[in-house]
């Protein structure tokens, strides 16, 4: 029996997908969610996300949220995360996060795209995390990355590493970066 208040529930793993018109299926998040039962966070409106509604969304499941939570998030699901944590004292329930290939929603044509997700919160998370950037530089240069990155006090992952293809099977590599994150 595990009824013991001196062991620390294990924390759960929430997958926070891209979204919006540029989104594209994240074949990685489904695989994670298959093989290692992560939850994934759903959204009212995929295809017209927003910025409000979707903070909403994660920050009622993250208030009923039995254990710590450690995020991963996919593109806008970065940007998500960045904004939800500079607004909720719910983010003390998050122990890290692992952020791919965030959306730079501040250029002109994703800010037409995506209507009040600028601008992007650029304080300081309040839990530890690693930003994994793409050498695909349409959504975010690697550049913006690394700037995101050190804006939020992420660690950052060159996209030349090989960590930095999730398009690659079950993409293991992502997964023993977030091992480090699920460690006491």
């Amino acid at each position: 029996m595990f009824a013991s208040s001196s062991l620390s529930p294990s924390p759960q793993v929430w997958l926070l997908p891209d979204g919006g018109p540029q989104s594209h299926a994240e074949p990685w998040l489904a695989r994670w969610q298959a093989l290692h039962g992560d939850a994934l966070l759903e959204q009212h409106d995929w295809q017209r996300p927003l910025r409000g509604d979707w903070s909403a969304r994660l920050q009622e499941t993250l208030v009923d949220a039995p254990a710590p939570v450690v995020l991963v998030a996919s593109g806008l699901g970065c940007v998500l995360a960045a904004w939800w944590a500079a607004h909720s004292p719910a983010a003390a329930k998050v122990r890290g996060a692992l952020l791919v290939a965030p959306l730079d929603v501040e250029q002109p044509a994703l800010r037409e795209q995506l209507p009040g997700w600028s601008p992007i919160a650029l304080q300081r998370l309040p839990f530890p995390s690693i930003l994994v950037a793409r050498a695909q530089p349409a959504a975010c240069s690697p550049q913006r990355a690394q700037a995101l990155a050190q804006a939020w006090g992420a660690t950052y992952v060159a996209p030349d590493d090989m960590a930095a293809d999730p398009t690659q099977g079950d993409w293991d590599a992502g997964r023993a970066l977030l091992q480090t994150l699920l460690k006491d």
